[in-house]
């Protein structure tokens, strides 16, 4: 009798076992995008390349397209699609903003000539944050906010690198640089996200 009572549990945690590996698996397969943050992106703020703030709480309901940027990169090019980006939905709920930043040191110059570079070369209306860092343990918060919540992905490997912020506040995708502002696969997500 005591054979048999002590064979079921056995059996019992067996199959608690197996529930629990099972379960542990199925949830990583799940992106971060969908995990209940401590913070969303509205708590973070930047320096404009003019001086003043960058409220990302301005933003609440709109996607947020966050994208370090230099002048001196194979992919500066972007910019132009950026542009256009901003130009085609800003008046549906998108918003790109510009992060220079020199990690990748392809961004010597200070604020006043990122702004003249911007401007002259590629006629930027969009908002411009400072320069700053992106990655690193000097990464600015928003940065730092991204990697822990989203992951790897949200980490910047090279310039151009874009991170987008869903009408939820939270990080739903992210591009790597070769992905130019006009691939099919990024103006997609984009629309999916303006219309959530």
């Amino acid at each position: 009798m005591c054979y048999v009572a002590f064979k079921c549990t056995i059996e019992s945690f067996q199959k608690m076992k197996k529930i629990t590996i099972l379960v542990l698996i199925m949830f990583s397969f799940f992106s971060k995008s969908s995990a209940n943050y401590n913070e969303l992106a509205y708590v973070f703020q930047f320096n404009s390349i003019q001086g003043d703030n960058i409220k990302l709480s301005d933003y609440k309901n709109k996607v947020i397209v966050v994208v370090n940027v230099a002048s001196r990169c194979g992919f500066t090019n972007q910019y132009t699609g950026l542009q256009q980006l901003w130009t085609n939905y800003k008046n549906k709920d998108l918003v790109v903003i510009g992060v220079p930043t020199n990690d990748f040191k392809q961004e010597p110059g200070n604020n006043a000539k990122i702004k003249d570079f911007c401007e002259t070369n590629f006629d930027i209306d969009f908002p411009l944050t400072e320069k700053i860092n992106v990655i690193g343990k000097n990464s600015h918060p928003f940065y730092k906010w991204a990697k822990n919540n989203y992951g790897n992905g949200a980490i910047p490997k090279w310039n151009f690198h874009k991170i987008v912020i869903g009408r939820n506040g939270k990080v739903v995708d992210t591009f790597a640089s070769i992905t130019k502002p006009s691939s099919s696969r990024f103006i997609n997500s984009i629309k999916k996200n303006i219309k959530n």
